[in-house]
């Protein structure tokens, strides 16, 4: 029995063979346009990172002229760093300076004594004070680790509370203050000032005053000063002051010096304290202009020879005994600097009261670690037309003055004291940014030897900035290389390619090879970084191969073709000195102000930019590259799709005739067949 054959499906004749090779036929258009498609496709992609590297160039050499170039960068260097180190900015200046750490700042942290495990907070309101910052906590009651956590909840940035296991089944409780300096002290008030004392936190102290300068034998006689502002002023003098009750009286032109106990000068801690109040009297220069001067004769004078001394005779004027002279008028003087600091070298500093002759009383509160190395106390009065009346002098701790102490203080609140260069300075924390321009100084510790900091050029940030400019540039030359040559060598010679990666780049060897931008831009970057800069007429280094930084093509004898593809190379060395001796011609050679306007006009990186933003801007040479592809793309997408279109029915009109081919050969099978069968039929009768 003959098979059963059905057109379209079964194959009996080939058709299917035959349709798809004329199918082969007619897709040629197709295919051809299909790698067109594909051919622009690689282009725009291919100038997609022609652009990415020519971007990344450029922002390479805009770090080396913008205002954060890294030739301005500074680091800092400390002989103590366990002490104290610096942190500089880019305006800061080159130099070395010496610096003391007396003390750090603290911050108050105390501690409670050691508690029952399960010991119960009692509920209230909990109020601690920082200086004028108040923390307001209402407590309902519970654990010591509830507490802890509610408080640290509460004051955050300000107080800071943990629980810490003491022995078997007690616990302490610790309440900081996270604010350094004695301005800062951790105050305690309300039901929170009762829970400290209950746990033993703090304890209630006595204030302690150490009285002195209430006694007129207490006082000593000034010594005379070596200039006197006026000729014929009285000097100051301790005999006209008086003491009653312990009051001072003070008169114009009088003063005393008056030491401290040493109970009181050992203690940096203590503040004196005491008021002057102001006494308007008539002005003695008013009563000693009215008397009548003698003359003054001028010393005689004398010789001497080893211990031998001979005076001469005293001139003889040869005046009567009541003979006056004129003179100038004394002036009257009135200042505010009246108290004074002695310290032990005999040197003395004022302590000011800008407002002493405009108020009727002025309160003195000297704090000592403001005169650390004080010795006494000196009243000078030069006025001549006011006297004061000067209380005693009374010597307190501030922090026992409290009312309470810390029974168990891990660290109490203090300012920052250093030394810089010889001066003492005080500050509440130790970040202390305003002692030296532009450079922030951080305490960390006392400095048992003087620590010198300095502040010097960063030419490792300069270096790796470089070295990240020339390997940019390598890159963006060895991506030009590749589009616009079709030499293979060109891409064996990149040794930082794997093998997969070399083989990618062959793809794309030469694609552009008909275009002359990139051999354009190419040349222009190469007359960049080899062009002569002259920014000044004493410039040591006016050219990018003086510090080390070249193609080294001439360096080479013979014919070296990977020397001339215009790759740069370093003599690290050479670099290194360039940036060690000359570090601010390094930096001029990059971008440089030739006018004086602020605004860099000049250098490597400005003329390397400037050609490279007009490839690689919104508008630039890359971006109508790729446009005038993405314009080709569409079009040959288009031509594509309507190519698919008449493909498809091309294929089917193929098949649609073939499969009527089949079915009339079918048919004339199967009628052959029946003829066949019934002359067979016929002859078998």
């Amino acid at each position: 029995m003959p098979g059963i054959n059905i057109p379209g499906v079964t194959d009996k004749y080939n058709t299917n063979n035959t349709v798809e090779k004329l199918m082969q036929i007619e897709r040629i258009p197709l295919t051809r346009e299909q790698k067109t498609l594909e051919s622009y496709k690689n282009q725009q992609e291919a100038w997609r990172e022609v652009n990415r590297r020519m971007s990344s160039l450029r922002d390479s050499v805009k770090t080396l002229y913008s205002f954060e170039n890294p030739f301005n960068n500074k680091i800092t260097s400390s002989t103590e760093e366990y002490a104290i180190t610096a942190d500089a900015n880019r305006g800061a200046a080159y130099e070395s300076f010496k610096v003391d750490v007396i003390q750090p700042a603290t911050a108050d942290r105390f501690l409670s004594a050691e508690l029952d495990s399960d010991y119960k907070v009692p509920s209230g309101t909990y109020t601690y004070k920082i200086a004028d910052k108040t923390i307001t906590m209402r407590w309902k009651g519970g654990s010591l680790q509830d507490f802890s956590s509610a408080l640290n909840r509460r004051g955050t940035d300000f107080i800071q509370s943990r629980v810490i296991g003491a022995s078997k089944g007690k616990k302490t409780l610790s309440i900081e203050s996270l604010k350094t300096g004695e301005e800062n002290r951790l105050s305690f008030e309300d039901d929170a000032k009762t829970f400290a004392e209950s746990s033993g936190m703090i304890i209630k102290v006595k204030p302690k005053t150490v009285t002195f300068a209430s006694d007129r034998n207490e006082f000593k006689q000034l010594t005379t000063m070596t200039t006197e502002e006026q000729k014929h002023m009285p000097a100051i003098s301790a005999k006209n002051i008086s003491v009653n009750n312990r009051e001072i009286k003070i008169p114009p032109r009088s003063g005393f010096e008056v030491g401290l106990p040493s109970s009181v000068k050992d203690n940096p801690k203590m503040h004196l304290f005491f008021t002057l109040k102001k006494e308007d009297v008539q002005d003695i220069t008013e009563e000693l202009n009215k008397k009548a001067a003698k003359p003054e004769l001028p010393y005689a004078g004398e010789a001497s020879f080893r211990d031998v001394t001979i005076h001469n005779s005293p001139a003889d004027p040869m005046l009567p005994s009541d003979a006056e002279v004129k003179r100038e008028p004394l002036k009257s003087i009135v200042t505010n600097d009246v108290i004074f600091a002695k310290y032990e070298d005999g040197l003395e500093k004022v302590i000011p009261a800008k407002d002493l002759l405009s108020k009727s009383q002025t309160d003195f509160d000297i704090d000592l670690s403001d005169y650390r190395g004080i010795k006494s106390i000196v009243v000078r009065n030069r006025n001549t037309g006011h006297g004061f009346l000067m209380s005693d002098i009374n010597a307190f701790d501030p922090g026992e003055n409290l009312g309470f102490t810390a029974q168990n203080a891990i660290s109490t609140a203090k300012d920052a004291i250093i030394k810089y260069e010889g001066i003492t300075i005080k500050r509440p924390t130790n970040k202390i940014d305003d002692v030296v321009p532009e450079v922030t100084l951080n305490i960390h510790e006392k400095t048992e030897k003087t620590a010198t900091i300095e502040i010097k050029p960063d030419t490792e940030a300069a270096k790796d900035a470089l070295i990240t400019f020339v390997g940019k540039y390598n890159q963006a030359i060895s991506e030009i290389n590749i589009l616009s040559q079709s030499k293979p060598e060109i891409i064996e010679e990149l040794d930082y390619l794997s093998k997969d990666e070399k083989e990618e780049e062959k793809k794309r060897l030469g694609l552009f090879l008909s275009d002359s931008s990139l051999t354009s831009l190419k040349s222009s970057l190469q007359s960049s970084v080899s062009a002569k800069y002259s920014y000044s007429e004493d410039a040591v280094i006016t050219m990018l191969s003086q510090l080390g930084i070249a193609t080294n093509s001439s360096s080479y004898s013979g014919y070296t073709p990977s020397k001339l593809r215009g790759y740069l190379e370093i003599d690290e060395k050479k670099l290194d000195s360039a940036l060690s001796e000359n570090l601010e011609d390094v930096k001029n050679l990059f971008g440089f102000d030739s006018d004086g306007d602020l605004i860099i006009d000049s250098g490597i990186a400005l003329n390397m930019d400037k050609k490279l933003t007009a490839y690689v801007q919104s508008g630039g040479i890359f971006a109508l590259k790729t446009s005038s592809l993405d314009s080709r793309i569409k079009s040959s997408e288009q031509k594509i799709s309507k190519l698919e279109s008449q493909m498809d029915r091309k294929e089917a009109e193929l098949r649609n005739k073939y499969g009527q081919m089949e079915g009339t050969l079918n048919s004339l099978e199967n009628q052959s067949n029946s003829i066949s069968n019934f002359t067979n039929r016929n002859n078998n009768r």
